[in-house]
């Protein structure tokens, strides 16, 4: 399974500490007012519940829990799709988060050094701050609480922090002045001591105004059985979670940051950066070149030199050394360009090998096609690959020149170097080093204009009179 950016990872995470880590994915998402569960919106067109999964197994857990609920079938279909190995918990009712994660009971039961619970919809998170979290746990706190500093912390637990040890977690509406003044706030996130974690699970009530458990009430518990209880510090970005539609938006905005930000530094030229949007597959090498607007679909690959001009679109395409795409261009599903191949303006690729050097200039489609070493493909050349029920392929040999404007209607062959004149339409296989037409004579009629604009002449008057 693809970890989405290759954080450093090193190792420095306790080779000999078993850790779980827990996925709360049961919400319903209200807000988003979808019938997609809400940790199954994409970011970077994985879903978000993905990208804390990434984070979780960079950071190095042994075992994975995802707690479901609401869509869970959906969801587990989701988790089969990207390979992960994840013991998935049913939370029954909708009790609070502490009712989550004690939903993963008979797996925190299996014995681990450390437990992390976190959110499906907090994607953002960073492998280091899982990691950092674990280094606290190794060094002998019992909860670790993730939190963050903001300027504006309204609305936000507040983190009261004496001596070193988190003493209390104060909601807003409970604070107290001094209290609202802290600007350490909750990000949600928590790591346990795994063999502390069920004895605190089994202390926290639900004696509150909504009736529900709370996870963050373990830091009281902690406290009162003289636990060591601490807060961190991690970067606002790292714990925003989304609740709707507008916050989805901006962690999307976020991500893209950070990935153009990666490519920036691994060597890949971005002349406007904030225009060109990036799938958290794409795999691009040193030495690209990529103009504005351009957007990168699923499975695409860009090797070193070559250039992405502007406002392209790409999706399950293969793009060699030192080729150039676009500009306006579209590659589709199964576009494969070799090295120095060229696909220019207002063309479009699907399910195609283009070889080395061969050129597709412009206002062409190709699509279930071979195009040989060198090949010129004219401009408005269309390969006919669909009948309306079936597809069939046209090849094209090294070599080989298509004229423009023509129309190629498959399953056909044109051979090495052969040559198709402009204006034809081919049904018929041409051999190697030949030449095919397939157009209608041209007939002239000296004259026929004059006596053709006296007609139209005639009938216009006769068109006003009326």
């Amino acid at each position: 399974m693809m970890v989405i950016i290759d954080y450093p990872n090193d190792g420095a995470v306790h080779m000999t500490r078993k850790c779980l880590t827990i996925i709360l994915a049961a919400g319903k998402g209200t807000r988003m007012k979808s019938d997609l569960p809400k940790v199954l919106h994409p970011v970077g067109g994985l879903p978000m519940v993905m990208h804390a999964i990434n984070a979780a197994k960079t950071a190095g857990t042994d075992r994975l829990a995802v707690v479901t609920g609401h869509g869970a079938e959906l969801l587990d279909e989701a988790l089969k799709s990207h390979g992960v190995d994840a013991q998935t918990c049913i939370q029954k009712e909708q009790l609070g988060t502490a009712n989550a994660v004690d939903a993963a009971r008979s797996v925190i039961d299996e014995g681990f050094d450390d437990v992390i619970a976190m959110f499906g919809d907090t994607p953002l998170v960073k492998p280091e701050t899982l990691a950092d979290a674990r280094e606290k746990l190794k060094a002998g706190a019992d909860v670790v609480v993730i939190g963050f500093e903001t300027d504006n912390p309204f609305g936000y637990g507040r983190l009261v922090v004496k001596d070193g040890q988190l003493t209390a977690i104060v909601e807003e509406k409970e604070a107290i002045d001094a209290e609202r003044a802290i600007t350490f706030c909750n990000g949600g996130l928590m790591a346990f001591n795994g063999r502390k974690l069920g004895g605190l699970l089994d202390k926290i009530d639900n004696k509150n105004a909504k009736g529900e458990f709370y996870l963050t009430d373990a830091v009281a518990v902690a406290n009162a059985q003289g636990l060591h209880v601490e807060a961190m510090i991690a970067s606002e970005e790292d714990v925003l979670g989304v609740n709707n539609r507008v916050e989805l938006a901006n962690v999307e905005q976020i991500w893209q940051e950070r990935i153009r930000e990666k490519h920036l530094l691994d060597g890949i030229s971005m002349t406007a950066p904030h225009t060109v949007f990036f799938h958290h597959d794409t795999k691009i090498e040193s030495g690209v070149v990529i103009e504005p607007n351009v957007f990168f679909g699923p499975k695409v690959s860009v090797e070193k030199g070559a250039r992405i001009r502007a406002f392209s679109h790409l999706e399950g395409a293969q793009i060699g050394a030192n080729a150039e795409i676009g500009p306006f261009a579209r590659l589709r599903p199964g576009a494969n360009l070799s090295e120095k191949a060229k696909v220019g303006n207002f063309c479009e690729v699907k399910n195609a090998d283009i070889a080395e050097g061969a050129k597709v200039n412009h206002l062409t489609y190709i699509g279930d096609a071979s195009i040989g070493a060198g090949a010129n493909i004219g401009a408005g050349t269309i390969t006919c690959n669909y009948d309306g029920m079936n597809k069939a392929k046209t090849t094209i040999g090294a070599g080989a020149f298509i004229g423009s404007n023509s129309s190629l209607v498959a399953p056909l062959t044109i051979g090495d170097n052969a040559y198709i004149a402009s204006g034809s339409v081919i049904t018929n296989d041409v051999p190697v080093d030949a030449v095919g037409f397939g157009r209608a004579r041209q007939e002239t009629k000296l004259g026929l204009a004059v006596k053709l604009r006296a007609r139209i002449k005639a009938m216009k008057e006769a068109s006003k009179k009326t």
